[in-house]
This record gives structure tokens, sequence and C-alpha cells, in this order.
């Protein structure tokens, strides 16, 4: 029983390991972190940028993994609504917060969409440095078909329900 346990954390902090990577290898790879440093003219603190995504990466994995902890907005809601603050500051503070949030996720979002584009014109220069004449969007089609039975195959399994 305990066996059984034990491997599967090995393999879920495994698997956690192999996304985190890639998730982090894309970043690094298009090169977010410093042309956001290049364009703020903070280039000194580009390791305080690439910790500060590491430590928000780890918090969203933890919150997301221990999802008791994540009901905290209910507790301040109850800490602001139960004294004698009224609850038209609760409401503008999480109407702040939310607008906060919704704008620095869609500029990161917006950043990084444009950023992995530009990485996109490198595969053909890539391709031509290996010599790779044919099958380059032979390639192309079975990544896309690839990502597209993925899909089909968690989405008609209802994956996203476990």
């Amino acid at each position: 029983m305990w066996s059984k346990q034990i491997l599967l954390a090995l393999v879920g902090f495994s698997a956690g390991l192999l996304v985190s990577a890639g998730v982090f290898t894309v970043l690094l790879s298009v090169g977010l972190v410093p042309r956001f440093a290049g364009k703020t003219h903070t280039n000194n603190r580009v390791f305080l940028y690439e910790e500060m995504i590491v430590f928000g990466t780890i918090l969203g994995t933890v919150l997301s993994i221990f999802s008791d902890w994540t009901y905290f907005g209910a507790k301040i809601h109850t800490v602001f609504t139960s004294g004698s603050l009224p609850l038209i500051l609760w409401d503008l503070f999480a109407l702040v917060f939310v607008i906060a949030f919704g704008l620095y996720a869609g500029i990161f979002a917006g950043c990084l969409a444009l950023a992995i584009a530009e990485m996109l014109d490198s595969i053909p220069i890539f391709a031509r440095r290996i010599s790779l004449r044919h099958g380059v969007g032979l390639a192309v089609l079975f990544v896309s078909l690839g990502k597209f039975l993925g899909s089909l195959l968690y989405f008609s399994r209802h994956f996203f329900e476990q």
C-alpha cells in the first residue's frame, strides 16, 4: 500500500519538475525577462525578476495543491465585514485587486505571445543550419496533429475532472 503511494508521489513530483522545467525553458528561450529589463532600463535586476518568476510559480503550485489555503479571500472578507469596516470597502478592495491582476496578467500573456511569435521566426534559420531541406512542413504538421489528438483525448476522457 505504502509503496504505491510513494511511487505515485515520485511520479507526480517528477512530472511536476518536467512541466516546470519546460515552462522555465520557454520563458528563458524567448528572452522575456531580459527584454523586460532592457525596456525598463533595469538590467541590474534581471536575477531578481527571474527569482520572482520562480517564487510566483512555486506559490501558485502550493496554492493549487493545498486548496484549503486558497480560501484566504473568504477569511479576509470575514475580517473586513466583522469589524467596523463596511462591506463597500471590501468590494472596492476586491475590485482594485481584480483589475490590477487582470491588467498585469494580460500584459504578461501578451508579451509572452509576442516573444513566442518572434521565436517562431527562428525555425527556418535553425532548419537551414542543420541542413534540413525537406520535411519541415511535415514536422510542424505532426507536432500540431499530436497536440490536437492529445487535446481530443484529454477532453473526451474528461481527464480535467479528476
